[in-house]
């Protein structure tokens, strides 16, 4: 019986062969996003920021988790997510001239809603009830 090289825990773990590569797409995007111009008026005038690239273990396909600078709010996120993937043709052919890969992955955009949920943590720890229950110099006695 052949014995299984990986983990159960590291068959769910990107590879570092996917990890370049997703840094390879993210880099690349974002200097195309910076310089291209859209006629999507979802597009017009936003600035984007990927903030992760997942690639799937064959690299054909890529999850980029997309969010807008001074854009808060689940639906103009879903709407600029929405706008990227009408895009996706036009900006994956854009990245097959950036990159040196074998295949230009499919793209997925995602909208990325992790600075929001920061956000509100951190107006959570600033609450008084919740601070006073941080403080380390009360002592509980």
């Amino acid at each position: 019986m052949a014995r299984n090289r990986k983990s159960n825990l590291s068959a769910h773990a990107p590879t570092q062969r996917q990890l370049r590569a997703g840094e390879l797409v993210r880099h690349a995007l974002v200097e195309i996003l910076s310089r291209e111009e859209f006629r999507d008026p979802d597009l017009q005038g936003v600035a984007i920021t990927i903030g992760e690239v997942r690639s799937s273990p064959d690299l054909r396909h890529a999850n980029i988790f997309c969010s807008a600078l001074g854009k808060s709010g689940k639906e103009e996120m879903d709407a600029i997510a929405a706008a990227l993937n009408r895009a996706a043709g036009f900006l994956r052919g854009r990245l097959g001239r950036e990159i040196d890969m074998k295949f230009t992955p499919q793209l997925h955009f995602i909208p990325d809603l992790s600075y929001d949920e920061a956000a509100e943590m951190n107006a959570v720890f600033r609450r008084a009830e919740v601070a006073r229950d941080l403080d380390p110099e009360e002592d509980d006695d």
